[in-house]
């Protein structure tokens, strides 16, 4: 007889005066022993079914939502704000100016350099009509050169003031919603370090996820992944991982890790915004409708593997071929088959003595 039911036969005897206290306490002592049944009868063991499923091997990670198509526009020089076209959260098309600066010194500028270049265009002109019909010398031929060279200083110089006067308006290059304005006030002064815009696309939003170096090997482009953003617990996503990034970049404890997107559905309206965060499992390995048990049952010995099962009430050793495994379940190749009962744990080396 089993040292548990020994105790508590010898507890209700000697306290049988206590009657129905005693048989409460000998029950509460069977369900704190944590036997469960088996085949019927209450054996000291963790039991289980082998069971036809999938085994899906993943990666886990936690990612943010951000946007595929991102702007950050700021000016090339410093100037005072004439007109801001734009506030955050408006949506804006390609192309679409959102700011400019004073423009009144950039023309005066650009008006400046097209005189000096046509002064230069009428001195260049002078030159080559003066040395038109003399022998081309060394001399002659630097002169040539050099007007030459002034002319084409001057051209560079209005193509310049002309470029600065353009730089002088923001425009932004994708369709987008403004997130960000640091200067959203006409009349300041500001400088390329002190205005910002930020333009971000709503359509293309992607979470991005930081794996694991030891773990990016594992990772190519199109697996499955399940997604769960904390702002909307109860909508599993199924996506795909559709870029991996090749530059590393460091984790908050120092590890090594690699930026690996997945593009979010497009919705209408703006269900998706920058920083979301979210949880990610990338299906590494994925094998159907097998013969599986649980991954603790599996042993192993100088053998090979192997589970215990249960015959006559006795455990015994089952030998088995495993295939695929995870943390949860193991594949069965051979050994068992679909229904069979097995034993998961509670098997002690005491008593199999």
């Amino acid at each position: 007889m089993p040292t548990f039911f020994k105790k508590g036969v010898g507890f209700l005897t000697d306290n049988w005066k206590k009657g129905v206290a005693g048989l409460t306490i000998l029950g509460l002592g069977l369900t704190g022993a944590n036997y469960l049944k088996g085949n019927g009868k209450n054996l000291p063991y963790k039991m289980a079914q082998v069971k036809l499923q999938d085994v899906v091997q993943t990666v886990s990670a936690s990612g943010k939502v951000s946007s595929e198509e991102m702007a950050t526009l700021r000016f090339q020089t410093s100037g005072r704000l004439s007109w801001v076209g734009v506030k955050e959260g408006d949506r804006v098309i390609k192309w679409q100016a959102l700011a400019s600066l004073d423009k009144r010194e950039l023309e005066k500028k650009l008006k400046q350099e097209l005189l000096d270049y046509q002064d230069e265009r009428w001195d260049f002109e002078q030159t080559q009509e003066d040395y038109q019909d003399a022998a081309l010398t060394e001399a002659i031929r630097r002169t040539k050169d050099q007007g030459q060279f002034d002319l084409d200083r001057v051209v560079l110089d209005v193509e310049l003031a002309d470029i600065a006067l353009k730089y002088a308006t923001l425009f932004s290059p994708i369709e987008g919603i403004v997130v960000s304005l640091d200067a959203p006030h006409a009349g300041v002064n500001v400088t390329p370090t002190t205005a910002e815009i930020i333009i971000a696309n709503p359509s293309k939003m992607v979470l991005i996820a930081n794996i694991d170096e030891a773990d990016i090997g594992k990772i190519k482009e199109g697996q499955k992944a399940l997604v769960l953003l904390d702002a909307y617990p109860e909508e599993q996503m199924e996506l795909r991982v559709s870029k991996i990034g090749f530059d590393a970049t460091t984790t908050a404890g120092g590890g090594t890790a690699f930026p690996v997107e997945f593009s979010l559905p497009a919705y209408e309206g703006d269900r998706f915004k920058l920083g979301m965060n979210g949880e990610v499992e990338i299906v590494i390995t994925e094998v159907k409708d097998v013969l599986t048990v649980p991954f603790e049952s599996v042993q192993e010995d100088m053998d090979g593997n192997f589970v215990y099962v249960l015959k006559e009430n006795k455990p015994v050793k089952q030998r088995v071929e495993i295939g695929f495994s995870n943390d949860v379940d193991s594949q069965v190749l051979t050994g068992l088959g679909e229904g069979d009962e097995i034993i998961v744990s509670g098997v002690s080396d005491n008593f199999l003595k």
